[in-house]
């Protein structure tokens, strides 16, 4: 587990460094230049904008290290839209640089921040706590201070842990009018605990990278402690903990205070699984735009980060012109929910996410009885954290799994017929069944693959369904949504749904000996809505 983190973490710091290189900064440039000093940046990016770095005081008294990219040439009274970066967890404050000279060259004044807790940077993790948010508000303290910023004119955005606390962030401080959250969570408690069911790996990685790069506090590690744990007696606590931390729970507020909000995300995020962004860009009231792509967690952004080309992070300043400079770039005429399948196919635009499905559900119906012993793994699971979806955005390779050859001891499996056309999902499938469990307490998974003509299954999405208390012998109904997606299903093929009860993926809670059966009554039966484009 340890291992995994560090690896990951390792990868992510490499990939700061490299955009410091690529602008002629050396690391330990970056962490130990003095306050208000110019760096050693190429004579053609001196001409262009600047940077310093600095000592900024955060809240509670803690210093933040940050940096400041200034646009050339201003002069004395000049003014320009602020934007605020936090950084990614176990990021240090050179993450955005790339990006930031590039906004600076466009007309900003950009300051990014290592959060608190992490690398250099006082105080300790406090995961989006009340602390982090209140830095946000400090930062801007010290921007419209000590910089040229205009105060009517401030945004704020990040990857993944700066996407959380900037939308955070808009709850509390008014004076945030925009905003861009890559790669982040709206609900933290159904990124990582969706269907009662503990993200393993998705968990271990994030805490074993705060562990590496930062000072986790006593609450952090109390929560991730029982969670990892797998504390039920504790399980309010850390819901209600999650909650604070969830952007979901303040939306009103948001709502109320106005800033215009852009989300992106990757189909196959295995640390912010889409669904959770997609339910509150629908309770957004402001200007909103959602943006899904193939990918995991921060890889859609990866290259951007690096200074290469890259859509989210050119839509994400197309985003910044419009709502704080007041740019007629047409970005807000465009179709508010914009993704990208993870086929070849280029991007679709609709008018909300529930337009996303807008050729109907069609039903796959589960009639016949499945019955298998828990506890073994049957070789259909969601693939590795951070590995598998990026494959799947690459080389189009999802995790695979031969269907005929699945033991049926230890995996559920029905079929539809082979389709004769193409079939274009899109959105949130949905699972529909009767369980019977010979213990009162259980973990499934279930899958949905798409099967070709030689019996290998590609998987298309996947979740987990975790039981407690319910009565042994005596069956129950459940309703699962399966993480979002768009994929085709080719001509000729069929869908295949796969239920079983161990994926490295989550922590499974199924005592020995333990049996399900899946049963389809005939006054409720069972069956998988799959949402389907319009063809």
């Amino acid at each position: 587990m340890v291992r995994t983190a560090r690896t990951t973490s390792t990868a992510a710091a490499m990939a700061a460094v490299l955009a410091a290189a690529a602008l002629g900064l050396a690391p330990h440039q970056a962490q130990a230049a003095p306050a208000r000093t110019t760096a050693a940046v190429p004579a053609a990016s001196q001409a262009q904008s600047g940077v310093t770095f600095h000592d900024i005081p955060g809240s509670g008294g803690i210093t933040l290290k940050g940096n400041v990219f200034t646009p050339a040439g201003a002069g004395a009274g000049a003014k320009y839209p602020l934007i605020v970066l936090p950084t990614s967890w176990g990021m240090p404050q050179i993450e955005y640089i790339a990006q930031a000279k590039k906004l600076a060259d466009s007309g900003y004044v950009v300051v990014s921040y290592t959060s608190r807790g992490f690398w250099l940077s006082g105080g300790q993790i406090e995961t989006a706590g009340p602390a982090d948010i209140a830095d946000v508000s400090a930062v801007i303290d010290w921007a419209l201070a000590s910089t040229p910023a205009d105060a009517a004119h401030i945004g704020t955005g990040g990857v993944s842990y700066g996407a959380g606390i900037s939308l955070l962030a808009s709850a509390s401080d008014p004076r945030i009018k925009a905003v861009v959250a890559l790669s982040g969570w709206a609900d933290l408690i159904e990124s990582i605990y969706s269907g009662r069911t503990q993200h393993l790996q998705a968990a271990a990685l994030l805490g074993g990278a705060g562990f590496l790069t930062g000072r986790p506090g006593p609450e952090l590690q109390q929560i991730l402690g029982d969670f990892l744990g797998s504390k039920l007696d504790r399980e309010p606590q850390m819901i209600e903990w999650g909650k604070k931390r969830s952007a979901s729970e303040k939306v009103d507020a948001i709502n109320a205070n106005g800033a215009a909000i852009m989300l992106g995300n990757a189909w196959g995020d295995t640390i912010f699984p889409p669904n959770q962004y997609a339910k509150f860009f629908e309770k957004l009231t402001g200007p909103k735009r959602l943006e899904f792509r193939p990918g995991d967690h921060a890889t859609a952004e990866a290259t951007g980060l690096l200074g290469l080309p890259n859509d989210t992070w050119t839509n994400a300043h197309r985003w910044f012109d419009r709502y704080l400079k007041g740019a007629a770039n047409g970005v807000d005429a465009e179709a508010p929910v914009q993704i990208k399948p993870r086929s070849d196919g280029g991007y679709e635009g609709y008018a909300d996410w529930k337009s996303v499905g807008d050729g109907g559900a069609e039903k796959v119906m589960l009639s016949d009885s499945e019955h298998l012993f828990t506890g073994i793994d049957s070789g259909a699971n969601g693939g590795i954290v951070m590995l598998s979806s990026l494959l799947d955005q690459i080389a189009q390779a999802p995790p695979i799994a031969s269907i005929p050859l699945l033991p049926r001891a230890f995996a559920a499996v029905w079929q539809s017929p082979r389709y004769e056309e193409e079939r274009r999902i899109r959105g949130t499938v949905g699972l529909h069944t009767t369980v019977t469990s010979s213990k009162s307490d259980g973990t499934f998974v279930a899958y949905l693959y798409d099967v070709g003509p030689l019996g290998i299954g590609k998987l298309i999405s996947n979740a987990p369904y975790t039981f407690h208390g319910k009565p042994a012998g005596q069956p129950f109904g459940v309703d699962l949504e399966l993480f979002s997606t768009a994929y085709d299903v080719p001509a000729g093929h069929r869908l295949a749904v796969v239920v079983d009860t161990v994926d490295p993926l989550y922590i499974e809670h199924n005592p020995t000996g333990g049996q399900l059966t899946f049963s389809s009554p005939r006054t409720d039966p069972s069956y998988v809505s799959v949402p389907l484009r319009e063809q």
